[in-house]
């Protein structure tokens, strides 16, 4: 596994704040540090600041279908779903900083049970799959959409980007 990032800018170390919650007792989930990393891979990976604070929550099907349902008016569970701490998410113009000097990113909430049914659809490792998915969810916080052809799109060519740049325990694995 890899180590927590940490970083210094002119003396003043500053670390990515990555709060993880596992709510569940999933088979084969890997821990929170593991997410951490992943998280602190890809947000770096886009050009992030380190100051920044991100929550991610791992839950199963009735509660990401409760939540979609309340804030999507989609009644059935999904894979991801992201809300912005700010109305506009990170591109908010109006946003004042807290006084703790950390953007506060948004949540990211992830099916479990639905990761690994679309892992076992597509043919790869769930941990590849718990990637792509939190990958997903930190872009839409990063203010990504893809509700549009061409918004999709980006959206795609970075989480493909970022995917590519993100080192996982399988690839280490592979070689």
């Amino acid at each position: 596994m890899l180590p927590d990032f940490h970083y210094a800018i002119m003396g003043t170390r500053f670390d990515m704040e990555i709060n993880v919650i596992i709510d569940g007792d999933f088979a084969g989930c890997p821990d929170e540090g593991w997410f951490r990393n992943v998280a602190q891979q890809a947000l770096s990976a886009q050009g992030v600041s380190p100051d920044v604070e991100v929550s991610l929550l791992l839950t199963g099907q009735g509660k990401i279908r409760e939540l979609n349902r309340t804030y999507r008016g989609k009644d059935r569970p999904t894979d991801v779903l992201a809300f912005f701490m700010t109305e506009a998410g990170a591109e908010e113009q109006d946003f004042v900083p807290p006084p703790d000097g950390m953007l506060h990113l948004g949540e990211v909430i992830i099916s479990y049970p639905q990761a690994v049914l679309q892992a076992e659809e597509q043919g790869h490792p769930v941990r590849k799959e718990l990637t792509l998915l939190l990958v997903h969810g930190l872009l839409h916080l990063l203010g990504y959409d893809h509700e549009k052809p061409e918004e999709s799109r980006q959206m795609r060519q970075r989480e493909q980007a970022i995917m590519s740049q993100i080192y996982l325990e399988e690839d280490r694995n592979d070689g």
